[in-house]
């Protein structure tokens, strides 16, 4: 299992590699903080489970296409947030770390 710290230290030392081992939406999530948005949103491809459909809100929520995050959010089956973003990406590492 990987913490919540230790997935923030892969990010800030910029690991040359994304920690492969983990879920794509974990990946996602890197991608956001290390490459961009549009590399995050290139790594989780055609997703479709709800821990997926999180990260692609999010990530259409940081993006400013609110009814594109809508969308997700519902596939999700989650509330839309109106956390700040890095308030809302912390939540979800969160979530997802406790699944590895």
């Amino acid at each position: 299992m990987i913490t919540l710290d230790e997935f923030r230290q892969l990010i800030a030392e910029k690991a040359e590699k994304y920690p492969s081992s983990l879920p794509l939406p974990l990946q996602a999530l890197w991608y956001d903080q290390v490459e961009g948005w549009e590399k995050a949103h290139q790594i989780l491809g055609d997703g479709t489970d709800s821990d997926s459909a999180w990260v692609h809100a999010y990530l259409h929520r940081k993006e400013g296409d609110s009814s594109n995050a809508r969308y997700w959010y519902r596939q999700a089956g989650r509330s839309e947030s109106q956390a700040e973003f890095d308030q809302e990406w912390e939540q979800i590492a969160r979530h997802l770390l406790e699944k590895v």
